[in-house]
């Protein structure tokens, strides 16, 4: 059994609690490491360490940071297979899938590299008679993150890059499920030459985030997680006057228009709603297809998933993993349940599935259900799992009703080749990011991150220059001068 460290002033620190969360691998239901519930007494110590660190890095010159954090993205990209190796063992998402989060968390320390420019204010001058004004982004002070389990290296790498970048230390606390890839991270980002106490690791569970959410020397908490979690975040934030940016649960739908090109809509759907198990907030978990499409849809639907080979999280011939825990599976496999008794009819079972060498694995195989209907619990709730959903329309209206009608608004697409539908969807959705012919609307770093509606709290997206704005404070300068004084009497004294 492996005992995880928390990362403490630029080293691996054992915990002093006797408080442990044991861990098991997803692909074979082996126990193999446990992971420390940090301590208040070690978190007040944390704390009172980060505060007189970021004093310091708020002072550092920005091409400084700029330099360390190159050096950073120089070593995850020299150790990029390692960690995505670390990624799938803890995760159980097969290595292509790991590999593809971490590049899209890479991305986000290339876009932080650019800090020197991303800071930049704006200068007014003469806004009155000899008057100017300007605006400055001042650091924040410490930062805190709380990660979920899905995306070990990713979600991390979408808050503390950037919160780093423009002067803060930065707390994080990772999913106790996936503990090991931050500590990682943290390491490369120390041997980059990042300061001592600037990224700091705990482990815990809901008493450490508290911790978190109650201390009054973290000024902003940044969380990714279900909606019910990311609702308490963001009151408690509010209660102890906290900058918060929450982002909560999806389910994400994709319309498949009569005109679409049917054959890259199934091949995106099938990525987009069985890739990493279906573990993402990204996840397609409703496909509607509209009128005369939806038998040829459904017959090309039940091929391309029949030809998914499930399997172990290293095996290069896996294309979908595992759970990420025995509760998670019996959670989806309730889902599922609840579906065939609700009256979805049933297309493909994944409750069955047995891996040779693997019978301890928490394996749920590609499953689809037809005929959903809004009042189906299986369409009301977020499954986190390879369940898609097929919900038969007549007309675009009917499809864009189903979408903005859902309580949460995270991510959609569209397929088609209409212009004028493309366009009316992008306008009128109710979502926060929408793909034209794109399974997964996923932003680039250097935009921003975040839905609508259920899917985010605070109001703040994720890295772009939402990030940015949110790990900054900004100041605005009024100033204007006098003619010059040369009698040394007048000068104030702490002007001398």
């Amino acid at each position: 059994m492996i005992e995880i460290n928390n990362f403490i002033g630029g080293k691996n620190v054992a915990s002093e609690t006797d408080n442990f969360m044991s861990l098991s691998k997803p692909t074979t239901g082996e126990e193999y490491a446990k992971v420390p519930i940090t301590t208040k007494k070690e978190f007040n110590k944390v704390i009172e360490e980060m505060k007189m660190a970021q004093l310091e890095w708020a002072e550092t010159a920005l091409t400084k940071r700029s330099s360390i954090l190159f050096k950073f993205k120089n070593l995850i990209e020299k150790n990029f297979d390692e960690i995505a190796t670390i990624i799938s063992n803890e995760h159980g998402k097969v290595f292509s899938d790991a590999k593809g989060s971490l590049q899209r968390g890479l991305e986000v320390v290339d876009f932080a590299c650019g800090i020197p420019h991303l800071l930049k204010g704006s200068h007014s001058i003469n806004v009155g008679t000899n008057v100017d004004s300007f605006d400055i982004r001042q650091p924040l002070g410490i930062s805190a993150g709380i990660t979920p389990f899905n995306f070990p290296a990713m979600v991390p790498m979408w808050m503390f890059p950037i919160s780093i970048a423009c002067g803060n230390a930065f707390l994080l606390k990772p999913s106790e499920k996936v503990p090991q890839c931050s500590m990682k991270l943290a390491e490369l980002f120390s041997e980059a030459g990042l300061p001592d106490n600037i990224l700091n690791i705990i482990h815990g569970d809901k008493s450490v985030v508290d911790f978190i959410l109650q201390s009054p020397d973290i000024a902003s908490v940044s969380f990714v997680g279900s909606t019910p979690v990311a609702q308490y975040i963001y009151s408690q934030s509010a209660k102890y006057n906290k900058k918060v940016q929450a982002l909560g649960g999806a389910k994400n739908h994709m319309v498949i228009m009569e005109d679409a090109n049917l054959e890259d809509a199934v091949n995106g759907l099938i990525g987009a709603a069985f890739g990493s198990a279906g573990e993402r907030c990204m996840a397609t978990s409703v496909a509607l297809p509209v009128g005369k499409i939806q038998k040829p849809f459904m017959e090309l639907l039940m091929k391309k998933a029949n030809s998914i080979k499930v399997g172990s999280s290293l095996d290069p011939n896996s294309e979908m993993g595992p759970l990420i825990t025995k509760e998670h599976k019996a959670k989806v496999l309730k889902f599922i349940e609840s579906g065939v008794s609700e009256g979805a009819k049933l297309e493909m079972d994944g409750r069955d599935i047995s891996l040779q060498g693997f019978e301890n694995g928490n394996f749920v195989g590609p499953t689809i259900f037809n005929n959903v209907t809004k009042d189906m619990t299986i369409y009301k709730e977020e499954i986190f799992g390879p369940v898609l959903s097929v919900v038969n329309v007549n007309s675009y209206k009917d499809a864009i009703d189903h979408v903005n009608g859902h309580e949460y608004g995270n991510g959609t697409s569209v397929y088609t080749s209409n212009g004028n539908i493309a366009r009316d969807f992008m306008k009128n959705v109710e979502i926060g990011m929408v793909g034209i012919n794109i399974p997964i609307p996923v932003p680039m770093a250097f935009y921003s991150f975040g839905g609508w509606k259920g899917s985010i709290f605070g109001g703040s997206g994720m890295h772009g220059e939402e990030g940015i704005n949110f790990y900054t404070r900004r100041k605005t300068i009024t100033s204007k001068w006098a003619d010059s004084v040369t009698d040394t009497s007048l000068i104030m004294p702490t002007m001398k």
